[in-house]
């Protein structure tokens, strides 16, 4: 198994590419996950959760499914601000081919904008959580993973080069997660062990989780921008600048007070819109997919706690768990209301860890060897991704 080193990570960080990029991450995810394994046991890491998480994100960036999934599921002709738009411009004499043309803005400029925010956002964040930490595991392997007895000065010496502070700008929790992750290769309590396993797992992803903020709330929040640009070519259409006519009528509608009503009705129209797409955009993103089942982030878990996690003892895990688990030792309310909500969302990993740690099916590859090899040519691989 190839074991992606610190020049691997910044080459792939480097590429221009969102797609090929991301493939290459999620391949990467997969190797460092198989490397770190070789040293715990088959027990999931960080690395194994990043594989199918940047997996799902590719969806995003390749913009698979969310467009189609918007034209199917946002009718604009059965919206009651629709309605009334047409009813306005056509007191106003300006409503033909109105119905037509605005479905075509929506779908070709609306949606496919707001589809561009969202890959972009989520392309970015891919990016952004590996080169920090894929690039930290890399170094974690090249340093320290060799030692056959504990070594705690290299250990040191290995984390003095991540900043003081907590996220986003500072690295303590990575700090603590790479000496979790060290201390339990050569812990000799399979209990203690375990849960210093889960705890690194889990430091790591409050710092990642803390440092995607911005991204995530970009991506859902997709659908409350650039509705300017939007209202702007309404009434481009509705008025054509390069007209004299429409430049007087206007000016005379604005004269009489009638340009407001047209206004106000466009902004509703905007303003529904908004929340239909910001719903449907929640659905997208709020989902996982795993080689043997599809988890709906907003739902709880439908799985119980493997037997040695059910009470746990390891007192640094036991005092985080304070902190990111609102329902302590219960998958109750363990789905994600709003994903943009940092505690709401940490709840949720925090039991995802917990309750996958053992699960074999996490540890396939995300590839076929023959995609493998055409993502390490520098091409993009065919088939289903």
């Amino acid at each position: 198994m190839h074991s992606p080193n610190m020049a691997d990570i910044r080459r792939i960080a480097l590429i221009s590419n969102p797609v090929l990029r991301n493939v290459l991450i999620t391949q990467s995810y997969y190797e460092l996950s198989q490397i770190i394994m070789s040293r715990t046991g088959y027990v999931a890491n960080w690395c194994t959760f990043a594989t199918w998480a940047s997996k799902q994100a590719g969806q995003s960036i390749r913009k698979e499914d969310l467009q189609r999934t918007l034209e199917a599921r946002v009718d604009i002709e059965v919206l009651k601000e629709f309605q009334t738009l047409l009813s306005v411009a056509s007191e106003m004499g300006i409503g033909a081919s109105l119905n037509l043309r605005l479905r075509a803005m929506v779908k070709e400029s609306l949606f496919a904008r707001i589809v561009d925010r969202i890959a972009e956002a989520v392309a970015i964040g891919n990016k952004k959580v590996f080169e920090e930490i894929g690039f930290q595991f890399a170094r974690f392997i090249a340093s320290c993973f060799g030692h056959t007895e504990a070594n705690v000065e290299r250990c040191e010496l290995f984390c003095r080069e991540m900043l003081d502070g907590d996220p986003p700008d500072g690295q303590q929790y990575l700090r603590r997660a790479f000496t979790n992750y060290y201390m339990a290769f050569f812990e000799s309590d399979e209990q203690l062990r375990l849960e210093k396993l889960l705890l690194a797992n889990l430091e790591i992803g409050f710092h990642e989780q803390t440092r995607l903020q911005p991204e995530i709330l970009a991506s859902l929040n997709a659908a409350f921008t650039g509705q300017d640009t939007f209202r702007k070519e309404i009434i481009d259409f509705l008025f054509p600048p390069g007209s004299w006519r429409s430049g007087v009528r206007l000016l005379y509608l604005k004269a009489t007070g009638k340009a407001s009503r047209l206004e106000a009705a466009i902004d509703r129209l905007i303003m529904e819109l908004q929340h239909l797409v910001r719903k449907q955009i929640t659905a997208c993103l709020m989902t996982l997919t795993f080689p043997h089942e599809r988890l709906l982030l907003s739902k709880d878990l439908q799985r119980a706690y493997p037997t040695v996690f059910t009470t746990l003892s390891c007192t640094d895990l036991v005092q985080l768990m304070t902190k990111i688990d609102t329902t302590p030792d219960s998958l109750k309310e363990s789905g994600a209301q709003d994903w943009a909500d940092l505690t709401d969302r940490m709840h949720f990993i925090t039991e995802l860890f917990r309750c996958y740690h053992f699960d074999e099916q996490l540890y396939q590859p995300a590839f076929t060897p023959a995609q493998v090899e055409t993502m390490k040519r520098g091409e993009v691989p065919m088939g289903r991704l």
